[in-house]
């Protein structure tokens, strides 16, 4: 299949979905639809590389078959802020250059990242209100107010001629959700009312049974403990939890405590929520470099660095790396959040840090300081109940999330239920939806000052550096070709050279004796002097280390 992918017809009757990120996984999302010869773009969103991702800090879903298109491309619509729906923006709107809606909060968070590449002025941001309603192309877009952890986030009611899809976004049904509008309960009852061809639906919980929690009730926990704890207190939490930050800041307040937040992402939250009206900060925040004027029991520190992240505020002052504020014994850390999966070991070791200091350490394994943002089963099987689509499409979330989706979504006696996965073109309308064929779709990692295919030869080698090291030898050969003194052998990744000198000399042996064995033809041709002095480098590491090196040989050949 070309870079282009299966050339798809959008007539006035053809209505496609097109996952070709977040669907299968959980993070950078980007969805398409396709209808009457134009496709709407919603999210576009990256995920975070960890320690084991080869130096990649920034991934997010390969845009190639939409990038291929992009004179078709009606606009984007971002659902809300959080960066796995909007991160993605400033790295691929070039590649797309097609107008962006959002609703306030999310466009003045957009606009930081955007000033931040120099895109400002180029990008023609479009801010549109809550619950408004405005035209894409030849897609009509309604917006219905939800509650998530982050202020405005919406569900889209995207209408066509060829029918209307509800695209929740993330959601949760949250009674007491402390920062912005409740959901609105009136309009998605009138749902019912209108045929919806699908729902394409969040299922990060959709293994979680019951109602997922109120941040009201967080908020009241989080007062019972802070104000039972006698020191420093430091809260570690997702900055966009915009929510999170004003019970956390409501605490500290009923504590007689003063908050300082330390991380960068973290200031620039707090900035935009408070300028667009959903953050009050009770008084005046105490600068990082001032905290530790303060008595101990007067602080509270809120941090980035709650999923473990190396270079976070967290992460720093734990390592003694902070140049203003430090933690000790008999302090304590909340980590008011979830662990993202595969974040567990750079969050265990966080935490163990903490505990060897002597640092009480309150998670959400032990105590009640954290609800997810997004529906358990009994949410699920209310929208269901409410919108009563014709198909239930599950997105936002690993397999096992959409399995379990699809399996609730027929419990509620919706008629079909489509798991698919990014690069699954769904044919929403005409005649029965289905997963009519498969495009290419893929990640793109940002590297250094640079997007690269996940696949790239540069993550492939550095893979291999990572496991089984480096190796260069240099030969110096004679106008005969005999070697001119010993090979000169560096090596990285491979040898611990104060414990293993005599493998060292080993492996340079090998290599020595491998070109004695080479006819006098042989040594006077290039290649085959390098071919042998690899072959005999490498067998030997593995014989006597177990690994195969990368390996480079340069030749000098004397004159």
């Amino acid at each position: 299949m070309s870079r282009r992918g299966k050339e798809i017809s959008l007539g006035p009757e053809d209505f496609y979905l097109l996952p070709l990120g977040g669907t299968g996984e959980i993070g950078m999302n980007l969805n398409l639809y396709g209808h009457d010869g134009r496709w709407l773009i919603v999210d576009l969103g990256v995920t975070f590389g960890s320690g084991r991702d080869m130096g990649i800090e920034v991934m997010m879903a390969d845009p190639a078959f939409i990038e291929a298109r992009r004179e078709e491309i009606a606009g984007l619509v971002l659902t809300h802020a959080h960066e796995d729906h909007i991160g993605a923006v400033p790295y691929l709107w070039p590649r797309l250059r097609c107008p962006v809606y959002a609703t306030p909060f999310t466009a003045a968070l957009v606009r930081r990242k955007l000033a931040e590449v120099g895109l400002v002025g180029e990008v023609p941001l479009h801010e549109v209100p809550l619950s408004g309603q405005f035209s894409v192309g030849p897609f009509e877009i309604e917006l219905i107010t939800l509650t998530h952890s982050i202020p405005e986030p919406n569900a889209l009611v995207v209408r066509t001629r060829a029918g209307t899809v509800l695209h929740t976004g993330d959601w949760k049904l949250d009674p007491d959700p402390q920062v912005g509008d409740n959901y609105d309960v009136e309009r998605l009852r009138r749902l019912a009312d209108e045929p919806v061809l699908a729902m394409v639906c969040d299922s990060t919980n959709a293994l979680v049974e019951g109602h997922t929690g109120s941040e009201g009730d967080v908020l009241r926990r989080l007062g019972d403990i802070v104000s039972g704890l006698d020191q420093r207190v430091a809260v570690a939490c997702f900055a966009s939890n915009v929510a999170r930050l004003s019970s956390i800041m409501q605490v500290a307040e009923a504590t007689g405590r003063r908050i300082s937040l330390a991380g960068r992402s973290m200031h620039r939250i707090v900035e935009v929520a408070a300028e667009t009206g959903y953050l009050t900060i009770p008084q005046a925040l105490v600068p990082e470099r001032e905290v530790d004027y303060l008595p101990r029991d007067e602080v509270l520190l809120l941090c980035t660095g709650s999923q473990g992240e190396r270079r976070s505020a967290l992460w720093r002052i734990v390592n003694g790396e902070h140049p203003h504020i430090a933690l000790e014994k008999g302090d304590a850390v909340i980590f008011s959040s979830r662990i993202i999966p595969g974040n567990e070991l750079e969050i265990f070791a966080l935490q163990n840090a903490l505990a060897r200091q002597g640092i009480e350490v309150i998670t959400d394994q032990g105590d009640f300081v954290h609800v997810s943002g997004h529906p358990a089963r009994d949410e699920l099987r209310q929208m269901y109940q409410w919108v009563r689509p014709e198909v239930a499409i599950p997105v936002h979330g690993e397999a096992r999330h959409l399995l379990a989706h699809a399996r609730l979504a027929s419990e509620c006696q919706v008629p079909g239920q489509i798991v698919c996965g990014n690069g699954d073109l769904i044919r929403l309308a005409p005649g029965p939806a289905q997963v009519v064929a498969k495009v290419p779709s893929g990640r793109l990692a940002y590297d250094g000052t640079r997007l690269l295919p996940i696949g790239s030869q540069v993550f492939r080698e550095r893979q291999k550096l990572a496991f089984s090291g480096a190796a260069l030898i240099t030969l110096i050969l004679d106008e005969t070709g005999q070697l001119d003194g010993d090979p000169e052998l560096t090596v990285e990744g491979l040898l611990d050279l104060e414990l293993e000198g005599e493998v060292f000399d080993l492996l340079v042996d090998a290599v020595i004796e491998a070109h004695g064995r080479l006819s006098r033809r042989a040594r006077r041709d290039d290649e085959a002097v390098a071919t042998a002095a690899r072959q005999a480098l490498r067998r030997a590491a593995n014989k006597l280390c177990g690994k195969k090196p990368v390996t480079e040989v340069h030749l000098v050949r004397l004159e």
